[in-house]
């Protein structure tokens, strides 16, 4: 059997509360979202959270906020998943533009981000590869130099901690979490948003469900018939099914992550080979692991791990690829040598000492 690379967490426990959620005549976004922001809010320290119904719509919500007008930019990476720069260019015809990262960590060069600001830039998009958090001070500084906004991608790191806080007390503009299925902690799929600011956390609350300000909906006694809607929103929002799951997965949280920091302590004190060190100031939640294979020898090493029992992956493909991007193309070295040598091994909660002997010494001896 393949010792897998991601693994969905689900326990038991979370059966009891989901079947009284489902038989409660109440499944929409309701006081279970409520409960679930409350209670994240309180593991991170932070406030000024909403819930989603996934972190795509977290990031669209951000960059919506961002965006004025046609042409406006935002910087961005182009070693992260997908759904990171998509919503980009479905936000009211707003261009990607490319940074370029560092080749060791696959993390946003800050240099190259000022190289890129222009007249039109409105934000800058860092995300934190494998749950490794970039320089976000340096990054903010920047931002506040020019007067623009900042957006950070924690998708992969939930547990992450950056100068011994967790990511979203009060640094960035905006900060995303996904519980997506295969995340640290799910609610199937969804994801946060928390704004620096109440002004932009009141707008978004409102964003995420077409523009109508719920709480006084509820007051009004006609539902959603009372109201003006300034700004035409989204169907954004959470619902009580995914959050009564998130409510018991926040049980588990501290120690899935100490789990996954634990294997990956074994393998950095362990490994000959180059692995990805973590940040000044940081500590990653490693929902990846990833490391380099040199000399053009990372398909093998692929199909190595594979043979034997092991899976693997590059993850992400680079995205400034992708036909859809293609205004946005220009030349990055360090995405072209961190995408020619890095592969993720399997790191998680799952893995026995067994599994992390067996792969050292594959790895080793490879």
């Amino acid at each position: 059997m393949q010792i897998p690379l991601l693994k969905v967490f689900m326990p038991k426990t979370v059966i009891r509360p989901l079947i009284k959620t489902l038989t409660s005549e109440y499944i929409g976004e309701g006081p279970k979202v409520k409960e679930f922001e409350n209670k994240f809010g309180s593991w991170l320290g932070t406030k000024n959270i909403l819930m989603l119904n996934s972190a795509t719509s977290a990031l669209h919500l951000a960059y919506h906020m961002c965006i004025v007008n046609p042409g406006d930019e935002i910087i961005s990476t182009p070693m992260t998943s997908l759904p990171t720069n998509a919503p980009i260019i479905n936000t009211k015809g707003a261009k990607v533009v490319w940074a370029d990262i560092d080749p060791i960590t696959g993390l946003i060069n800050p240099k190259d981000i000022e190289k890129k600001i222009t007249k039109k830039t409105k934000a800058i998009v860092m995300v934190h590869w494998g749950g490794n958090p970039c320089e976000i001070d340096r990054i903010n500084r920047i931002a506040q130099k020019y007067n623009i906004k900042t957006i950070e991608d924690a998708a992969h790191s939930i547990g992450s901690l950056y100068k011994g806080r967790h990511l979203g007390n009060n640094t960035s503009d905006f900060v995303v979490y996904s519980f997506q299925a295969i995340k640290h902690i799910t609610t199937v799929d969804g994801g946060a948003l928390i704004c620096r600011n109440a002004k932009d956390h009141y707008r978004a609350r409102l964003l995420r469900w077409y523009g109508i300000d719920r709480d006084k909906e509820s007051k009004s006694g006609d539902l959603r018939c009372e109201q003006d809607v300034a700004e035409v929103g989204y169907k954004f929002h959470m619902n009580d099914v995914s959050a009564t799951i998130g409510i018991e997965m926040i049980k588990y949280v501290d120690t899935i992550v100490k789990s996954h920091r634990r294997n990956a302590k074994y393998y950095n004190e362990n490994l000959k080979i180059k692995f990805i060190p973590e940040s000044i100031h940081s500590k990653s939640a490693y929902w990846l692991y990833t490391v380099h294979i040199s000399n053009n020898r990372r398909d093998e090493f692929m199909n190595y791990m594979k043979k034997n029992g092991v899976m693997t992956s590059k993850v992400h493909a680079r995205n400034d690829w992708h036909s859809a991007f293609k205004d946005s193309q220009t030349k990055l070295p360090g995405v072209d040598q961190f995408y020619s040598t890095e592969c993720c091994i399997p790191v998680g909660w799952w893995l026995t000492k067994k599994d992390l002997i067996k792969i050292v010494n594959l790895i080793n001896n490879f």
